[in-house]
């Protein structure tokens, strides 16, 4: 496995990590793999060490009147172990730092960390250190996840030909926030889908050994996602509108375009994945396995709707995105 960093997707945040990484050092022979995927991977005996992080911070990700503390750390353990899922790779621990906010009382600190431990445990892993702060005025979450694979699933190997699946439906998490802005309150579902994501840990292991070739996790949406896996892979994805699997009541353009689902899209050979495949998935799980798209040649992510490509009115959640 090469440890040139694959290539990243658009996007103001990726733009950034571009350019800082440009001129850095490349690391020594037993990483695998560094940035540029959902997990950096060690070499360990027969397979890899997968190490992802990533952060929640109120105002951001989150709004803490949205739901209760303990959701809150549910829901950052949750979108970490997520990362470990897209590489299909066994959850083993997380650490985690936490910020409250000089306001609150410790009881607060608590209650999140406890959510965080609900979580580690729900997925299978231990909780085996981190740090608390009592500073900003912000809840700050950042949540390491590690994992063990022994054939990764990267974004880098997605090629020309390969059918494009999602795992789920899209779409209910980002109407759940659109309510929320909106000062309305969102069906239970929505919230329910929000603050819960579901790691797709045994889906994605399933996947792999049904030959699947390739894989992200959607955080920021399928549209700006796929973009990853079209840069890293150095090809083509097109997206037909019509076959997009939104929530029950979500909008084709939520569905595409919202973000927050942490389901699967996932690449492989054409024609590896049939009816029954689909079918199998589907009673083990108990969500669709639904084919979404081609990858081609070429570069970037195009969407078809009734056959003629369409312009989609949002590429995705981007950080940086309102700077220039």
């Amino acid at each position: 496995m090469s440890r040139t960093p694959p290539p990243l997707g658009p996007g103001g945040e990726f733009d950034i990590i571009r350019r800082v990484l440009k001129d850095a050092t490349p690391p020594g022979p037993e990483i695998a793999l560094g940035s540029g995927d959902d997990c950096a991977l060690i070499r360990h005996g027969d397979g890899f060490l997968a190490l992802s992080v990533d952060l929640s911070v109120e105002g951001g990700h989150f709004v803490s009147d949205w739901g209760t503390p303990e959701l809150i750390g549910e829901r950052a353990v949750r979108i970490a172990i997520s990362d470990l899922a897209a590489m299909s790779a066994e959850p083993l621990a997380t650490l985690v730092s936490l910020n409250t906010p000089r306001t609150a009382g410790s009881g607060l600190a608590e209650r999140i960390f406890r959510g965080c431990l609900a979580a580690t445990e729900a997925c299978g892993a231990a909780h085996i250190g981190g740090d608390l702060s009592h500073a900003a005025d912000a809840i700050v979450i950042d949540v390491t996840a590690l994992g063990k694979v022994v054939e990764p699933l990267l974004r880098s190997t997605a090629r020309p030909g390969d059918a494009l699946w999602v795992t789920g439906r899209l779409g209910a998490a980002a109407a759940a926030v659109r309510a929320w802005k909106a000062g309305g309150k969102p069906k239970d579902r929505w919230r329910r889908r929000f603050w819960e994501p579901p790691p797709r840990i045994e889906e994605a292991r399933w996947l792999a050994r049904a030959g699947a070739s390739a894989a992200i996790d959607l955080s920021d949406g399928l549209l700006a996602d796929s973009g990853h896996i079209a840069a890293a892979s150095g090809i083509g994805l097109e997206i037909d509108w019509e076959a997009v699997p939104a929530a029950p009541e979500i909008e084709t353009e939520i569905a595409l375009a919202g973000g927050e689902d942490y389901e699967l899209l996932v690449a492989a050979p054409r024609d590896i994945f049939t009816d029954d495949t689909t079918a199998e998935f589907e009673l083990t799980f108990g969500v669709p396995l639904t084919r979404v798209g081609r990858a081609v040649s070429g570069s970037g992510v195009r969407v078809f709707r009734a056959g003629q490509e369409i312009e989609a009115a949002s590429p995705g959640f981007d950080h940086f995105g309102d700077e220039g």
